[in-house]
């Protein structure tokens, strides 16, 4: 539940060209919204969301985990040959076989030595695979770990877009699809090295807790249909459900971090929303003062939402690398993690 030796050696990004705001997106629903009587804009305000990020449809997961994951190698002047785990984290996938992550290493460069294998658990993806990387490194199994991570919400998106203005819905039978608007994409990498005297500077691994339900694990399902990716979400009850689970993972990790609510000087979250965020920061009770988010320019992204933000973050202020800092992750199925970062 803790670790001691492994740190964030570099982190990385790229974020898709296509940017969409919201209106634009609910324009492209004129008529199911003309014929419900919807008024254009309700989907920022319930939201936050008023843009996000795409690739074009047909941009595989791998061609953007990559594009962070050379972007990684190139500014943190890391030998593709010293690399020993590669891990693809995205709830996106090229495909059921081969493993995405053999297609990014491919893209990368790595070299013939490097482990490589998927994690998948929704949105919660990137911080499992941390915690595993993290834990080989700590056990001197492995030296240096790459994580990636790639989601692209265009079919999505695309997919909910046509269904709802060709379907027979009214007010009460859109709501599952509601939450498919929020989503974006983006992809973020991270290196995670054991600690050495020239890291003084960069984030360490500290403890982490975890807590899981899995009596809701359909209050959120996706799936590929005969027409592409679909997803429904019951966003009201997973909200509620998400925050119960969230709190249970929140006590267990002030227990081993030491800390209490208003230790972390930077909290980042999962970036649903708006209303997400809020009750988060009601529920656990920490200074929402100390809270970063990128939902507001990215809307939901998945496995990279977490990562990406905190990478963020620090990009904006180099000081955030030595803060006390909280990741608290939370997946559909349902189950809460939750890291501390600390130099």
């Amino acid at each position: 539940m803790s670790f001691k030796k492994v740190i964030i050696e570099k982190m990385a990004y790229s974020l898709p060209p296509n940017i969409v705001s919201s209106e634009e997106l609910e324009e492209n629903l004129l008529p199911i919204y003309e014929r419900l009587n919807l008024q254009v804009g309700r989907l920022e305000l319930m939201t936050g969301i008023k843009e996000r990020r795409f690739w074009d449809s047909h941009q595989q997961a791998s061609q953007s985990s990559a594009e962070a994951g050379i972007k990684l190698l190139k500014e943190g002047n890391i030998d593709p040959n010293k690399v020993d785990l590669l891990i693809h984290s995205a709830v996106c996938r090229d495909r059921l076989e081969p493993a995405t992550a053999s297609y990014v290493h491919n893209l990368m460069g790595l070299g013939p030595d490097t482990q490589i294998l998927d994690v998948s658990n929704a949105c919660l993806g990137f911080l499992n695979a941390l915690i595993l990387a993290g834990s080989m490194i700590e056990q001197g199994t492995i030296n240096r770990a790459i994580i990636v991570a790639g989601e692209n919400g265009k079919p999505l998106v695309d997919e909910t877009v046509r269904l709802l203005n060709e379907g027979d819905f009214d007010r009460k039978s859109i709501k599952p699809y509601f939450a498919n608007l929020t989503i974006g994409g983006g992809a973020v990498a991270w290196s995670l090295s054991r600690e050495t005297p020239t890291h003084l500077s960069s984030p360490r691994l500290s403890q982490f807790a975890s807590s899981t339900d899995t009596s809701h694990n359909r209050l959120c399902e996706g799936d590929q249909s005969m027409g592409g990716m679909l997803m429904q979400t019951d966003s009201e009850e997973l909200l509620h459900a998400g925050i119960k689970v969230a709190t249970q993972a929140w006590r267990k990790f002030l227990q081993v971090s030491k800390w209490d609510s208003q230790t972390p000087e930077l909290v980042v979250t999962h970036q649903v929303g708006k209303a997400h965020q809020l009750e988060i920061e009601k529920a656990l009770g920490y200074d929402s003062t100390k809270s970063f988010t990128s939902y507001e320019s990215l809307g939901n992204c998945g496995s990279v939402s977490l990562p990406i933000t905190y990478t963020l973050a620090c990009e904006q202020n180099q000081d955030f690398l030595t803060k006390k800092s909280a990741l608290l992750g939370i997946g559909s199925g349902l189950s809460s993690l939750m890291l501390a970062l600390n130099n």
